[in-house]
């Protein structure tokens, strides 16, 4: 699985109106439909409210290359540029080990 957190900064609420653009526009629903993708989801910072997390999950690197050269692509960089946002960008790739069996007792389940 590989995770990609995208963090989209913009100015007086653009990220957060580019997020609920893609939500309302049906353009997230139709990420998260296509095959490999296992999460879509925004999150709004609590202490910058310029700033939008995306997490972004993949099966795999093919699902996301599938991803990259879908038209979906064109849509979020024209919505990117409409409301004029930046981007940090992290990733992060399973190693299917899971959590170490010392670090289980800090999670409550």
């Amino acid at each position: 699985m590989i995770t990609v957190n995208i963090c989209y900064t913009g100015e007086n609420g653009s990220a957060r109106r580019f997020a609920e653009e893609m939500v309302n526009s049906g353009t997230v629903a139709a990420i998260r439909a296509e095959d490999g993708n296992l999460r879509y989801a925004y999150f709004f910072s609590m202490d910058d409210p310029e700033t939008v997390l995306l997490i972004d999950q993949w099966r795999n690197q093919a699902a996301i290359d599938a991803h990259h050269a879908s038209p979906m692509m064109g849509k979020i960089a024209a919505l990117r540029e409409k409301y004029d946002l930046h981007m940090k960008v992290e990733r992060f790739a399973s190693d299917d080990a899971g959590l170490p069996e010392k670090d289980l007792k800090f999670i409550k389940r």
